[in-house]
């Protein structure tokens, strides 16, 4: 069945759970055909209400802060990993209440917190994760091994004495890529680091795996997969988020007014700034359905949002007919990075959250007002 997107509130995240199970079938048949284990990473996707369809799928998941270790936990209630940059002592009791792996940035915190970690009333393992100081991202802000990274341990500040009660080694240095790099990665990393691999029990590959975008080369990641389990005898870990619930959602907005100034501008109920931020951050320009480029359709129109930033600006698109106030415009690939980074900026309300499949159809799953505003302020 077809989303009728005039059904939905305006504006509104629409996750389609046909799509999502999609792409998690794609991922259970890697954990299926290699014995790794897959996790959730939540800063990509938190929509926590489809977490029991995604637990039934994957092995738990992955998380970078407090908060989200507690939001795994409580809804998914499978594995719960974390990792942060520094974890601060107020915090740390209660992350060893919610977490299973517990992966340090540096010696010094694994030094830390060890004792704590120890005395825990569960079993934790912990790993360090390392930077193989190797990355092919062009974008420098989601570069892990960008020049005087802070994330992951390089091999020149490496210290072998301290593996000692340490169950893994962690890197993360992908960014929506295909498996050729983590092939050439995976080479870095074992060249580097590969003989204090044979004391570890698993080892975790990060995040960035584009695994269910069309043209990945699947084959390729469980040879590299199974490189290591053969080689080292380890148990193999991926956290990506974006695979997740990769093209599974849209962003529904309506053309609240049309201005003109060198061009024609439509003027949306949705903001780059507030609801889809790496629009402007990485930058990108989302695809819209029934859209073209710039001149490719005969009515080209820029489209901005509603708050008063300037560049507030989503890009220019072109359509086969003027637009109107009214008209809804769809964008694609709005479930991963949106509802995470989402802001109120300029008092603009968020979109509702909106799921569909062809047995319930549109489910409001949540909307805001204004107390959600208000709630973030004092």
């Amino acid at each position: 069945m077809t989303i009728d997107f005039n059904l939905a509130p305006s504006p509104s995240y629409i996750v389609d759970e046909r799509l999502l199970i999609r792409n998690l079938e794609i991922l259970k048949s890697v954990q299926e055909r290699t014995g790794c284990r897959i996790l959730l990473a939540q800063k990509a996707y938190s929509m926590f209400s489809t977490y029991p369809l995604i637990g039934k799928y994957l092995s738990g998941v992955a998380s970078s802060t407090l908060f989200e270790a507690r939001l795994g936990y409580e809804e998914m209630g499978k594995e719960v990993h974390i990792y942060s940059p520094a974890y601060s002592e107020a915090e740390f009791d209660e992350i060893l209440k919610y977490s299973d792996h517990i992966v340090f940035n540096s010696f010094a915190q694994w030094a830390r917190f060890k004792d704590k970690v120890r005395k825990a009333p569960k079993k934790i393992e912990c790993g360090i994760r390392v930077n193989p100081e190797y990355s092919e991202i062009d974008t420098d802000l989601y570069d892990p091994c960008a020049a005087n990274s802070r994330l992951g341990v390089t091999l020149s500040a490496f210290q072998p004495e301290a593996l000692d009660e340490l169950d893994g080694i962690h890197f993360h240095t992908l960014c929506e890529q295909n498996s050729d790099t983590l092939e050439r990665t995976l080479q870095v990393v074992d060249k580097k680091f590969g003989k204090y691999l044979h004391n570890m029990k698993w080892i975790n590959f990060g995040g960035g795996h584009h695994i269910t975008r069309p043209d990945y080369d699947i084959e390729k990641l469980i040879r590299c997969i199974r490189f290591v389990q053969e080689k080292y005898n380890l148990d193999v870990y991926l956290e990506p988020g974006e695979a997740v619930a990769l093209n599974a959602g849209y962003l529904v907005s309506t053309v609240l007014d049309i201005v003109e100034n060198g061009m024609k501008i439509a003027i949306l109920d949705t903001s780059p700034t507030c609801h889809m931020p790496d629009v402007l951050e990485m930058p990108y320009r989302p695809e819209i359905i029934g859209s073209g480029k710039p001149g490719e359709f005969s009515c080209t129109y820029r489209l901005g949002g509603p708050t008063c930033l300037a560049g507030d600006v989503i890009g220019d698109y072109s359509f086969q007919k003027p637009l109107e106030p009214g008209d809804r415009i769809v964008f694609c690939d709005m479930a991963i990075y949106t509802m995470v980074k989402n802001n109120t900026f300029n008092g603009v309300n968020l979109p509702s959250i909106v799921t569909y499949n062809d047995q319930d159809g549109l489910q409001v799953i949540r909307q805001f007002n204004y107390r959600d505003f208000r709630s973030r302020l004092s």
